[in-house]
């Protein structure tokens, strides 16, 4: 059976897989969920949108006929991952997750780690800072409980509603972000702290090394669980992983 597949998208390392998909002629879709007003644009065929949970989701992989789903989602995008787990399950569709090997502390980082969001807003309280918050838009009113602090926010898109701090500013901009730009963007705004999520990969790391050679600390958000499933930092194996995973529905 040619393989019709289907990518759970929203990342740089999605569109850069997309492309090798489709150099390589192979069939696929490419799904998005559609929080960012002007995506990148997609070397397969673009859907935007939710399924409706894990049922939802099920039934597009019966209705389409996907012989394959790559889930190549943000590491934070815990839910839908979880329903890609469950639904590719229940339609006996092989699943492989392409994902961003996590960053590691060195001796040389000055990291508190907390487990979520709550954590990271529980570790703000106190004195006033000058805040880097690099947690995604849809997070932010979750730290509006720390007024005190100035915050400086970097969004893919501009807010919708003005950000509930009143003390802010914001920068409109996509990554990937370079080290000496970030050092500088650091300095100019003489942040003390920055708060980030373990994205992982290569693009959201600048700000994570000027950091360490600034000697600021950073909050760091671990990842959040996701049900076990196949996984490859490398666009490659997803590549042989498809060459072997048809016939026999599995992994």
């Amino acid at each position: 059976m040619e393989p019709n597949l289907l990518v759970l998208g929203g990342t740089l390392e999605a569109t850069r897989l997309c492309r090798l998909l489709s150099e390589a002629g192979v069939r696929g879709t490419v799904s998005l969920a559609g929080r960012v007003a002007k995506p990148a644009a997609q070397a397969l065929p673009l859907r935007v949108g939710g399924f409706g949970g894990t049922p939802g989701l099920a039934k597009y992989l019966a209705t389409e006929r996907i012989t394959h789903v790559i889930d190549a989602t943000h590491p934070f995008a815990a839910q839908m991952s979880a329903n890609a787990v469950q639904a590719c399950a229940e339609q006996g569709v092989p699943l492989i997750a392409l994902t961003r090997a996590p960053w590691q502390e060195t001796a040389a980082d000055r990291w508190q780690r907390v487990p979520d969001i709550a954590g990271a807003v529980a570790a703000l309280a106190g004195a006033p800072r000058r805040v880097m918050l690099a947690v995604g838009r849809m997070h932010l009113p979750e730290f509006t409980v720390n007024p005190q602090h100035f915050y400086l926010l970097r969004l893919v898109d501009p807010p919708a509603e003005q950000p509930g701090f009143p003390d802010h500013h914001v920068i409109v901009d996509r990554g990937p972000f370079g080290l000496e730009d970030d050092t500088a963007l650091l300095q100019e705004h003489r942040i003390d702290v920055v708060v980030s999520k373990n994205s992982g990969g290569t693009g959201a790391f600048a700000k994570i090394a000027a950091a360490r050679a600034l000697g600021l600390p950073v909050v760091m958000i671990d990842r959040p669980h996701i049900p076990p499933r196949p996984e490859t930092h490398i666009d490659e194996d997803v590549l042989r992983w498809l060459s072997h995973a048809g016939t026999e529905r599995g992994v």
